[in-house]
């Protein structure tokens, strides 16, 4: 028998009423009226009296009925079930857009083979979230640190250096030392604070008569990358964030490591405490944290 005849037998037994149980179900009356009456042709007997005004249960709609009402909570629990089960197998990791296609997406897959029994969810935003409230299991973020009422764990810190394609080594105007930066473009972070800036960068190099606001700004990290990738520029960029673009030689560093400078921001994983972190977190943290301490080695060293 259909689920939707044994729902309107139970509404209308409960309030006695086919109207009052067609607004608890969404239908109308007659829907429910004729599910009801579907019903008692299918078990042979009638399960109300119909009056003018009034409707009873006769006695085997009264037998019935706290079978029936059990019987649908029972179901009711199972698909609960169901759910706590696909809720306890999906992790909703929280990472900025760029952080997750540049460094987290590459690496995905080996968690995936380690841990199939976890599906993941990755939720590209930078917006704050709140693990303990359940907006998502873990994030990861870049700041300053000092993350209360989370636990928190350092990934990396980060040097900001110049990267750019290997074509822009050679060919007119080649670069080669930091003075040639006078003869390309210069590719932009617009969120990134003054330490991160080129300006800042250029100073730090003693180079005073390039400009260090001119080319293009992008508001993702990863677009600048992109940028630098097509050989559009030169990106100011974490050295962790792109590791995997210098040891596979898409990128390089054109000028020396010493010129690369220390950054007070740092990528941090952010969890729950240990006595509410579910065995899924606790998978990916550490997966996450053996990756973060595992960094290619980069083959083209200036």
């Amino acid at each position: 028998m259909h689920l939707n005849a044994l729902r309107a037998f139970e509404a209308a037994a409960r309030h006695l009423s086919f109207k009052r149980a067609a607004e608890e179900l969404s239908v109308t009356p007659a829907a429910v009226s004729h599910q009801i009456k579907a019903l008692e042709e299918h078990v042979g007997v009638p399960l109300f009296v119909r009056m003018t005004r009034a409707l009873r249960l006769t006695d085997a709609g009264a037998a019935a009925m706290p079978l029936v009402t059990e019987g649908l909570d029972r179901l009711a629990d199972a698909v609960e079930l169901f759910k706590k089960q696909s809720d306890d197998a999906l992790l909703t990791i929280s990472v900025s857009p760029s952080f997750g296609s540049m460094w987290l997406v590459p690496r995905l897959d080996r968690f995936r083979q380690q841990h199939p029994d976890i599906e993941i969810r990755l939720d590209g935003t930078d917006r704050l979230v709140n693990i303990a409230q359940g907006e998502a299991d873990v994030a990861v973020r870049y700041g300053p640190g000092g993350y209360t009422g989370v636990q928190s764990d350092l990934l990396f810190s980060q040097s900001n250096t110049p990267v750019c394609s290997p074509d822009l080594l050679s060919g007119e105007a080649a670069l080669r030392r930091p003075e040639d930066l006078e003869h390309h473009t210069l590719l932009h972070i617009d969120w990134k604070d003054a330490e991160a800036s080129w300006q800042m960068w250029l100073l730090a190099a003693g180079l005073k008569n390039i400009d260090g606001i001119r080319g293009p700004r992008f508001t993702q990290e990863s677009m600048a990358v992109q940028a630098a990738l097509d050989g559009h520029g030169i990106a100011l960029v974490g050295d962790r964030l792109v590791a995997d673009h210098l040891a596979a030689d898409r990128l390089i560093r054109p000028f020396d490591k010493s010129l690369s400078t220390p950054l007070s921001f740092s990528y941090h994983l952010l969890s729950a405490k240990d006595g509410a972190r579910p065995a899924k977190v606790t998978a990916f943290r550490s997966w996450l944290l053996d990756e973060a301490s595992a960094a290619p080695t980069e083959t083209n060293d200036s």
